[in-house]
């Protein structure tokens, strides 16, 4: 089961500050390139997977998409998506990423936006969401960069009860137990090439990849983001359903 982090009251109320969730998509630095790889939406069946606050299905529905779902581990982001959303075209529902069941072709683009980096069985989801495609449909998503999940201070560490060797190495995958907004926060670490290698054996076809760090205007509009410019925080990829052989 995905660690439910965002239910967490403390960690809720710091992330409930943060400016990509009071603004929205615009609040978010990457919106701009991520929005680039997304499809034409008027007219599409929409799957946001870790929906959050419901900021992308609300944008979808303005760009014309005919329904969509949120699914969400977090009650709380689910109870707030919902008290910000007026609109009988779009549905949420709380389920695990690690453990959903989708139904078959049923949406024509599956969107994820910083979820995909929580879950432990990546390939069980990958092939949940390729089965949810329509042939000719569209799989959009950002993720943490491995460059930034994968550094860790080595030494041995005990979590829970599980003790282990934290291997600062970025060809070391599994979990990483890191301390962001509240302490205890764990994270999926695997290889971009590991990722890669996923999609395509669950049936994808990858068409962008981006390396994603803040622009010269943005860390002159937010200096903070500067320490961002020296390795790329985030991955930003597209894929499609590959044709059957």
């Amino acid at each position: 089961m995905t660690q439910n982090i965002y239910d967490n009251p403390e960690f809720f109320q710091v992330y409930s500050q943060m400016r990509r969730s009071v603004h929205g998509l615009e609040g978010a630095a990457e919106w701009p390139t991520l929005r680039a790889l997304l499809p034409e939406l008027r007219g599409k069946r929409i799957l946001d997977l870790g929906c959050g606050f419901g900021w992308f299905a609300r944008w979808a529905r303005e760009q014309g998409a005919a329904e969509i779902l949120g699914i969400d581990v977090s009650e709380k982001m689910l109870e707030r998506a919902k008290e910000m959303t007026s609109d009988a075209a779009i549905a949420y529902q709380q389920a695990d990423l690690e453990e959903v069941e989708l139904p078959a072709a049923r949406f024509d683009l599956v969107f994820s936006s910083l979820a995909l980096h929580y879950i432990e069985n990546l390939e069980r989801l990958l092939i949940s969401v390729r089965t949810a495609l329509v042939p000719d449909g569209w799989f959009v998503f950002s993720m943490e960069h491995p460059v930034y999940t994968a550094p860790l201070q080595p030494g041995w560490v005990e979590y829970e009860g599980r003790p282990g060797w934290v291997l600062n190495s970025y060809l070391s995958e599994g979990a990483r137990v890191t301390d962001w907004l509240t302490k205890g926060v764990i994270k999926q670490h695997r290889t971009l090439g590991t990722t890669f290698g996923l999609l395509v054996r669950s049936g994808f076809t990858v068409t962008h990849l981006v390396e994603w760090g803040p622009t010269a205007e943005q860390v002159a509009a937010f200096p903070d983001m500067a320490k961002e410019t020296e390795r790329p925080m985030l991955v930003l990829m597209a894929a499609r359903p590959s044709p059957k052989l």
